[in-house]
């Protein structure tokens, strides 16, 4: 089975307001059809109503989804609760939410297996700290947070939705691995699912519209999930476009 074509995904994290989003969808609907890649714009819950009148349900993405199913989980949102708002894709394991909420390995697995449940399809991240890749830790810390998610939901529920290398010492500093160093992080993980063609594999972490075609040109790099600067739709559409055609 022969990869698709390769996947941009947005991550506006916790920013937007409904007049600079309808700004910001104006100006990449002007743009999208002409990107040789697929593209999903994953923003703040109370916002996919309004990117849902904007966009495909293929072209939308909630950040976090629950590991449960609906019921008494109050703050929580479930993932039938996305897919019926009009959501095609789901952000789980993002470094931010294991940071930050003490999200662990089983829990992203977890939510990835819900996601695939509920008819989502999940953006597994997976990445390491400044401390484990200094410390040579980097394999050995991917491979333990991707068998994790092998195990619940297997190679074919992850070719439904996309893996994501975010190194988290990259991810909003400015500093982006290098070409080479990205490349060898991805052909590791493809080796280790396994069944090298059916999983696409993005990389994010400052990747910007001058470092973008380096990063997308890598043979195992299929595409990135973009953080800060999907906020300025012009940067975000540069980035789509350096995918080689």
């Amino acid at each position: 089975m022969k990869r698709s074509r390769s996947l941009v995904a947005a991550n506006w994290k916790m920013n937007g307001s409904r007049t600079v989003n309808e700004a910001w969808l104006k100006q990449f609907n002007a743009h999208k059809n002409t990107l040789a890649c697929d593209v999903v714009v994953c923003a703040p819950h109370v916002y996919l109503h309004q990117l849902r009148n904007a966009l495909s349900a293929d072209e939308i993405g909630a950040q976090d989804v629950s590991q449960h199913q609906p019921g008494a989980y109050t703050g929580d949102t479930a993932a039938e609760m996305l897919k019926d708002t009009g959501c095609g894709w789901v952000i789980v394991g993002h470094s931010e939410r294991r940071q930050g909420h003490g999200e662990t390995d089983g829990t992203v697995a977890a939510k990835a297996e819900r996601a695939l449940e509920a008819g989502l399809r999940p953006i597994v991240c997976i990445g390491e700290t400044l401390q484990q890749r200094e410390a040579e830790q980097t394999h050995a810390v991917l491979s333990s947070q991707l068998s994790a998610v092998l195990e619940r939901i297997g190679v074919q529920g992850l070719a439904r939705g996309a893996l994501a290398y975010e190194p988290v010492w990259a991810i909003g500093t400015g500093r982006t691995a290098t070409p080479e160093q990205a490349q060898e992080v991805h052909a590791a993980l493809r080796a280790q699912i396994g069944q090298a063609d059916r999983v696409r594999i993005l990389y994010g972490g400052s990747v910007k519209p001058g470092n973008a075609a380096e990063l997308f040109a890598q043979p195992d790099i299929d595409g990135g999930l973009i953080g800060g600067a999907s906020l300025v739709a012009a940067d975000f559409v540069a980035i789509c476009a350096a995918v080689p055609k």
